[in-house]
């Protein structure tokens, strides 16, 4: 398959954050005491709300810098490309109606489509929500290639010791990259009382994550490894587990393996719990939409060559895979990335954003957007009336 370096071209950024005014009266004006409860409250902020905190969510919550190195990767640019529905949707609808803010759309690593909307670059930085799932799992990829993490078969408390003793600790790696821990769990974003909407309400603990406290005493309800549900809470296990096995926050490891080797053009943020300060492995990276569309060039090098990989093998060969089918179309979920029966796969967070990926037509799509809800079927199945606009267009 082609795939295009690009060019090399030296940078220097600054990323220091500078705490402003407007910034502080955000912070204050964010209901809840702590800032888990400012954090949790998200799932309801009003759509003004959500398009003017999700650029700068790194400078409202504690956040931890993803620097970037002195050179970056570029794209080549030929943007030519209109995408194409089968009714009278275009693509200013498309983005108006959803409350798109870019998109980017690369095929053999080209720039074939850039749009943002108004007040939106290709220098700002939105976050991500659950797309940090999937980033967080291609860092257990290269802790395994590193040896850090020594077997995905590995019980959680050989690596998190708060978990010795509790259900959680004795699930394995796999399985929490699979979300089939066995343990009960509740992810509905409208609803007050559920597990992810009460996750970082609790006082801290000492230094104790948020996440940890509230999760060590859950129990199982189904035997592990057999049942797979969809858990934010397991995910940020994940950025734990990576964090305690080298020993490096989220942030700084990504930054290391990623963000300078491979050339990313702008500094990133990844949000850090209040009583820990350890990053959340199952949301919270801001970035650029260019550099978010970089992550799936680089998931299409680890899969298209056996050189230079910084991604263990043994979580390529099942990461993209349907490991577990999770809707009626035969789509399913490998370790923590999204599997489509036609060998797409892509790393999906709710209001919108999205990480593309088809290796059969060397394509990466990304998406930044402050959807009106988390998520809902017309917003979902807009956004795949996208990916298949983009698609006959570049046939």
């Amino acid at each position: 398959m082609l795939f295009i370096l690009g060019t090399l071209t030296l940078t220097a950024q600054d990323c220091q954050r500078i705490e402003t005014e407007d910034v502080k009266k955000e912070i204050a004006d964010i209901p809840g005491e702590t800032m888990g409860q400012k954090l949790e409250s998200l799932l309801f902020w009003s759509q003004e709300e959500k398009e003017r905190r999700f650029p700068i969510m790194q400078d409202i919550f504690p956040s931890i810098l993803v620097s970037t190195g002195s050179q970056i990767v570029s794209f080549e640019e030929s943007k030519n490309i209109t995408p194409k529905w089968e009714d009278e949707t275009t693509l200013a609808s498309y983005i108006n109606d959803n409350r798109v803010k870019g998109i980017i759309v690369l095929k053999d690593n080209r720039i074939k489509l850039e749009e943002y909307a108004e007040g939106v670059d290709k220098e700002t930085l939105w976050t991500s929500f659950s797309v940090a799932k999937s980033v967080s799992s291609m860092l257990v990829g290269v802790a395994l290639k590193d040896g850090d993490i020594e077997s995905l078969d590995d019980p959680l408390k050989k690596y998190i010791s708060e978990l010795n003793g509790y259900d959680y600790g004795e699930v394995t790696v796999r399985q929490l990259l699979t979300m089939t821990s066995g343990i009960e769990w509740n992810e509905d974003y409208v609803d007050h009382n559920s597990d992810v909407a009460q996750m970082y309400l609790s006082p801290c603990e000492n230094t104790e994550s948020h996440i940890l406290t509230y999760m060590k005493p859950l129990k199982f309800t189904h035997e592990p490894g057999t049942t797979w549900n969809y858990s934010t809470g397991e995910t940020d296990l994940v950025g734990i587990l990576i964090q305690k096995a080298t020993g490096k926050s989220l942030a700084e490891y990504l930054s290391e393996k990623i963000w300078k080797p491979f050339g990313m053009e702008n500094c990133a943020y990844w949000l850090a719990d209040e009583c820990s300060n350890l990053n959340i492995g199952g949301s919270g990276l801001s970035a650029s939409l260019r550099d978010f569309a970089r992550l799936g060039t680089l998931m299409l090098r680890e899969n298209q060559s056996n050189v230079n990989n910084i991604i263990s093998k043994e979580w390529l060969k099942n990461a993209t895979s349907i490991l577990y089918e999770v809707n009626e179309q035969g789509g399913g979920y490998g370790y923590l990335w999204w599997r489509s029966k036609d060998g797409s796969y892509a790393a999906v967070g709710i209001f919108g954003q999205m990480i593309y990926i088809d290796p059969s037509k060397n394509l990466v799509i990304a998406q930044i957007a402050a959807w009106p809800k988390a998520s809902s079927k017309k917003l979902v199945r807009d956004r795949y009336k996208f990916i298949e606009a983009v698609q006959r267009a570049i046939e």
